[in-house]
């Protein structure tokens, strides 16, 4: 049996990533500050980063339900579903660019390469993870999971 799938429109697909974004972005910078301020290696540094990412993305959708009524266990499987492969292709994404910069991954807090690289690692992530939301979402799944608690 085949199932009809109706694309969901680019604006709700780009909202749903800029919600990821924000969390994964929170959890990055904080990642990447601590591992560069405390002059770690890139890996522990990268691990940190994407870490908190997804701590910083689940989060937001874990608050966003539960004030919406829905208790912490359902909340928690709710963020899971809507917001795991956005944060998997968004982390794969940026980590991607940042290590392909020359210099990113040594730049210091003050250095304007450390944010510059930062701030293209998040738009290209942006514009990579759309896409896959509005895929998503069209069939039922990622943050169309969420909005039936908005």
């Amino acid at each position: 049996m085949t199932r009809e799938h109706t694309p969901a429109p680019w604006g709700t697909a780009a909202r749903a990533t800029l919600h990821c974004l924000t969390g994964c972005a929170a959890g990055e910078v904080a990642g990447m500050a601590i591992g560069t301020a405390l002059r770690w290696h890139d890996v522990p540094t990268m691990a940190t980063a994407i870490a908190l990412a997804f701590v910083f993305g689940y989060s937001l959708t874990v608050f966003a339900v539960l004030r919406a009524g829905l208790g912490l266990r359902a909340a928690v499987k709710v963020a899971l579903a809507a917001d795991t492969v956005s944060i998997v292709v968004m982390e794969v994404t940026d980590n991607t660019v940042l290590a392909l910069v020359p210099g990113a991954l040594d730049a210091h807090l003050a250095d304007g390469l450390f944010w510059a690289s930062l701030a293209a690692s998040f738009a290209v992530a942006f514009a990579v993870t759309t896409p896959v939301n509005r895929w998503l979402i069209g069939r039922g799944r990622g943050h169309a999971v969420v909005h039936a608690y908005h």
